[in-house]
């Protein structure tokens, strides 16, 4: 008897499948600085391109996935935003640090290939770069029967972006009295699902297609908000002349461990806990699991997603964005770099 690949659980026709039914959306987000086509070995991009305009380049890169948001996703068979929040997590992550998105690949991996599945993923991923004005220039697709379990996706982000070496944000000119503004969240973004899992599917009990009079979507749907794209008020700021002394990516360890990050020595960031509309998704787990409120920020975002620090004469020149709230949420201290949250 004649043993194939196929029969190990590998199946290169359905590859080949998926391959024809995303190549549409891939091509939709390329610039003419793309050299490749889908389905080489790798992506080519022209460097010439993307350093018109600079005297002194730098090129900032990042990669991050969803975590386990996937699996909400799996309960749901949703899987048309999970693609949008790889791009808006890992954009994030060099947005703080000037750098204009330029090119993105990505990694996507599953116990068995479904065709339709990654044409709805790719299909999220395709909108969000064209959003950022990045190419999605190649990725990966891996079935890997024996490493994930049956139904099981992991997918993976890959950014690179470039910025003037003289205008990198840093956060190192940060001093006492700076501002501390918050763009805010569209939910849970890509951080704390093992602890929101646990919180409404085994602590209370609720499954994905339950409704709380809290919250205006099911519990599923609620959970899949996309994480929010910053790319464009972000580089809008930055391009209006606006000096933004530091940025954070509200990711894992909230806004209590990524605030410090950029904290010179001398400083700490005081928030105050009601200057900002919060969720009501995240009063609902803390309320389920009865979480201490320090927990609650170290875990979620809390409702701010993007955190600038500016001088109070610079915050006056940022204007309103009718999709992209952004408010007034603290203000930097002496201190140990360290954040306080305060009542008032």
């Amino acid at each position: 008897m004649s043993i194939s690949y196929k029969d190990s659980g590998v199946d290169i026709k359905a590859g080949e499948e998926a391959v024809k039914k995303i190549k549409e959306n891939v091509i939709s987000t390329h610039s003419p600085a793309v050299l490749s086509d889908l389905g080489g070995f790798g992506g080519a991009y022209d460097i010439k391109k993307i350093i018109e305009g600079y005297e002194n380049p730098v090129i900032v890169q990042s990669t991050d996935s969803v975590g386990t948001k996937v699996m909400v996703a799996a309960m749901l068979n949703k899987y048309d935003t999970i693609g949008r929040d790889l791009v808006g997590n890992v954009v994030g992550d060099i947005l703080v640090m000037g750098a204009r998105p330029i090119t993105f690949l990505d990694y996507l991996a599953y116990n068995k290939i479904d065709p339709d599945r990654i044409e709805r993923i790719v299909s999220g991923i395709s909108y969000e770069c064209k959003q950022s004005n990045m190419s999605l220039i190649g990725g990966e697709m891996a079935e890997l029967p024996g490493v994930y379990r049956e139904n099981e996706t992991d997918i993976v982000g890959f950014v690179t972006g470039v910025v003037e070496r003289d205008k990198i944000v840093t956060g190192k000119n940060i001093k006492s009295g700076d501002v501390v503004m918050g763009f805010a969240s569209s939910g849970l973004h890509t951080n704390g699902f093992s602890l929101a899992r646990k919180l409404f599917f085994e602590i209370a009990g609720h499954d994905v297609n339950t409704k709380l009079p809290e919250l205006e979507k099911s519990v599923g749907e609620t959970l899949l908000e996309p994480h929010t794209n910053y790319t464009n008020p972000i580089l809008d700021i930055l391009d209006s002349g606006i000096e933004v002394k530091g940025m954070a990516h509200i990711t894992g360890g909230g806004l209590l461990e990524n605030i410090p990050r950029i904290l010179p020595e001398g400083c700490g960031v005081e928030i105050k806990k009601d200057s900002y509309p919060m969720l009501p998704v995240f009063e609902v787990m803390q309320k389920i699991g009865d979480v201490e409120e320090s927990e609650m920020y170290r875990t979620f975002n809390m409702g701010i997603g993007m955190v600038l620090i500016l001088d109070s004469e610079e915050a006056k020149k940022i204007k309103d964005y009718d999709d992209f709230k952004l408010y007034k949420i603290g203000k930097v201290v002496e201190g140990d770099r360290s954040v306080i949250l305060n009542e008032r």
